[in-house]
């Protein structure tokens, strides 16, 4: 298989499609941007970021959301992260094909992620096994989101829909 951020976000929905209320591709609604973003059903936050290769895997450590927003923070000369969790987010898991992962990667990413690998298999929901490298360490100040919050999650997962249904007619 091939695999695409498409790919990977759809067997991520599959795959938790009865853990979580809301799952939302693309959207920068917590602060950040967010490949996927899951509401579980305690109402909290989960933050998927797909990387389809190792470089972009390694890339992660200059963006913003691990320096709480500074663009002045000194990301590429410091090995360290100043935020252990995405602004407003309980979990955080980089999704990567397992064939792209090695256990030396480990040390391009914040310790507070989790790792999920993908495996194609027939078996699984959207043709994918999603294997477990480590859990993601929960944000004990992450806060339930909010009704008007769930609300603005749910219009823009709706508005999502639309655009990908007139993107496939086209």
């Amino acid at each position: 298989m091939a695999w695409t951020e498409a790919k990977i976000a759809n067997a991520l929905s599959k795959s938790f499609e009865n853990r979580a209320l809301l799952i939302v591709p693309n959207t920068s609604w917590p602060g950040s941007e967010c490949d996927v973003l899951a509401i579980a059903k305690n109402l909290k936050p989960i933050d998927f970021e797909i990387k389809i290769s190792r470089s972009d895997l390694k890339a992660d450590l200059a963006k913003d959301k691990w320096w709480g927003g500074k663009p002045w923070s000194p990301r590429r000369r410091v090995r360290a992260w100043t935020e252990a969790w995405p602004r407003n987010i309980w979990k955080h898991y980089y999704v990567l094909p397992a064939s792209i992962w090695t256990p030396e990667l480990t040390e391009h990413l914040p310790p507070t992620s989790g790792i999920l690998k993908l495996h194609e298999d027939g078996r699984y929901a959207g043709g994918v096994q999603i294997i477990v490298e480590r859990r993601a360490v929960p944000n004990r100040e992450a806060k339930p989101i909010e009704a008007h919050d769930a609300i603005n999650i749910g219009r823009l997962a709706s508005l999502r829909y639309w655009q990908l249904r007139v993107k496939g007619e086209s």
